[in-house]
């Protein structure tokens, strides 16, 4: 495969008002990629387009839902066929967290974070995978995090949401050899993003380094640039070794070292 020419190319991103979603946008308009901006805050969206406009020249279209909905790919799919858009590539990231006991968390927050984390990954991803796979170079991102490869006790659902996103995109990675397809599951550490408001500790960084959101997709690109890419890559050498280690251990010490580093405050 050669590197991927984003010039002439539309990319839909998830999750793209703040952090690492508003990154992608930003760093992929700057190689010349047309972006559809999706979340729920239009006016952030809105901002964020004019700027990818200004600065870049590209083509920035906001499209306002919640992905936490029922078949939120069949809506983007009917929206943006509305507006006579075709999409060469798909970023998944829209996430959320709880944090807390399992026992103690709102039953409706956890089943929209299985919405969000898992359902919609699957519902946008199988939604677009076609036309991707009939573009012959099209680009498929989703976000998981080092979330998913250990347990996360206090973060039960999400570090399995996040496996879950790994998994999954490892699979269609193989699926889509030979198609010209690129499948990348991201996994980036703590960033500093709005991540930690919205689950209301820093508990849940485990007290990492974080990163900055330029860096993690910057991470991701650079993979997607090589002749062969890689089904996943994990953004920072310490997160790599981290997720290399996890592997060496038994998996009752990576569940005992996890509660350690997220324990409750």
């Amino acid at each position: 495969m050669n590197a991927v020419d984003y010039r002439d190319r539309t990319t839909l991103i998830t999750g793209a008002s703040a952090g690492i979603g508003a990154e992608f946008a930003r760093q992929l308009a700057a190689r010349g990629s047309d972006v559809v901006l999706v979340a729920r805050r239009r006016e952030r969206l809105a901002e964020l387009a004019a700027e990818l406009e200004a600065a870049h020249g590209v083509r920035a279209v906001v499209v306002p839902l919640d992905l936490g909905l029922p078949f939120p790919g069949q809506a983007l799919a009917e929206e943006l066929a509305r507006r006579g858009l075709t999409v060469t590539g798909v970023v998944n990231n829209a996430g959320f967290a709880t944090f807390g006991p399992f026992h103690t968390e709102d039953p409706g927050r956890l089943q929209r974070e299985i919405a969000v984390d898992v359902a919609a990954v699957v519902d946008i991803s199988r939604a677009f995978v076609e036309p991707l796979r009939a573009a012959g170079d099209g680009v498929l991102i989703n976000v998981a995090s080092m979330a998913a490869y250990l347990p996360a006790p206090n973060m039960a659902v999400y570090a399995a949401a996040k496996a879950f996103v790994l998994s999954f995109t490892e699979a269609l990675w193989q699926e889509s050899l030979g198609t010209g397809l690129r499948v990348l599951a991201l996994s980036p550490g703590a960033t500093s993003t709005e991540f930690f408001e919205v689950v209301g500790t820093d508990a849940a960084g485990g007290g990492a380094r974080r990163q900055s959101p330029q860096e993690v997709v910057a991470t991701a690109l650079r993979a997607l640039d090589r002749r062969t890419p890689p089904p996943s890559v994990v953004s920072g050498r310490a997160n790599r070794v981290m997720a290399t280690l996890s592997r060496a251990v038994t998996r009752r010490r990576a569940v005992l070292l996890m509660g350690s580093l997220t324990a409750t405050r």
